[in-house]
């Protein structure tokens, strides 16, 4: 992930009561609703699309709606855990399930937005077939995202996993590799900086987006969004779920002038889930 960020792990560390007391004593609690809804989100799309609510949709609807952007992803649950936020947007079901059972927080989702389609890009070739024998491809480094992309060149016959692997699949899982593909593994956000250095990559969407490269036309292969559980949600920690708040921004995020803005804005590269 980036090692700046808008809000680093160190401030969140560091300003937590900040937070709290900026958020007038709602944040993490389920019992004062009365502040702002502070909602950690990573830059693109997620801000963009919470920046969309707020400027056109939030005041009508009576939600006092702050919007906090996380370059680094993997300090959002946290900061949820902790009360610095009330909520964030920015994960999928299957790194939600990893990441609560490694750090043992407690966030649940709330509603599903949008899906990012995970791509392959290259700078050397024009097509998945053109990858030479021996070619090295860059893949997140995270758990759940490195499984994901393996899915993905698995389902485009790229490579061959074992049977039944799920969201834990490694390269060791390979049990074919025609091309005798090597892995790097990288930081997600790092994967589109690598495409000069390896032979191609997968990058989350956001992190393609960000990098200019447009998902629906430059991907050589691309995920497909129907039946995808990598689906990015608005989340809480458990017990919030109920908050008036977010179930506004809940109602909000889902509705017919979100999907048009995702639809008019991304043209295809973040797909609306609802």
């Amino acid at each position: 992930m980036r090692n700046t960020a808008k809000l680093t792990t160190a401030v969140l560390a560091a300003g937590a009561l900040t937070f709290g007391l900026s958020a007038c004593g709602s944040s993490g609690s389920a019992s004062d609703t009365s502040g702002p809804l502070v909602v950690a989100a990573s830059p693109t799309p997620h801000a963009e699309i919470l920046d969309y609510v707020k400027e056109h949709l939030a005041k009508k609807a009576g939600l006092d709606l702050e919007v906090k952007e996380f370059s680094d992803y993997t300090t959002q649950n946290p900061a949820t855990e902790d009360g610095s936020v009330d909520a964030n947007y920015f994960q999928n079901q299957p790194y939600l399930d990893d990441f609560n059972k490694k750090r043992g927080t407690h966030i649940v989702p709330v509603v599903t937005v949008h899906l990012e389609p995970l791509g392959l890009y290259s700078h050397k070739v024009k097509s998945a077939d053109a990858l030479k024998s021996g070619a090295t491809i860059a893949v997140p480094n995270d758990s759940v995202n490195e499984a994901r992309a393996l899915k993905l060149l698995d389902t485009n016959g790229i490579i061959t996993l074992k049977d039944g692997v799920g969201n834990e699949a490694t390269p060791a899982d390979i049990t074919k590799n025609p091309k005798n593909l090597k892995f790097k593994e990288l930081e997600a956000a790092q994967a589109p900086r690598s495409l000069d250095d390896v032979d191609a990559a997968v990058v989350n969407g956001n992190y393609a987006i960000e990098a200019d490269l447009k998902p629906a036309s430059d991907a050589l292969v691309l995920e497909s969004a129907k039946n995808n559980p990598y689906g990015n949600f608005l989340a809480v920690k458990e017990g919030n779920e109920d908050d008036p708040r977010v179930k506004k921004l809940a109602k909000l995020l889902t509705s017919a002038e979100v999907k048009k803005f995702i639809e008019d804005k991304y043209a295809g590269s973040v797909i609306a889930s609802f």
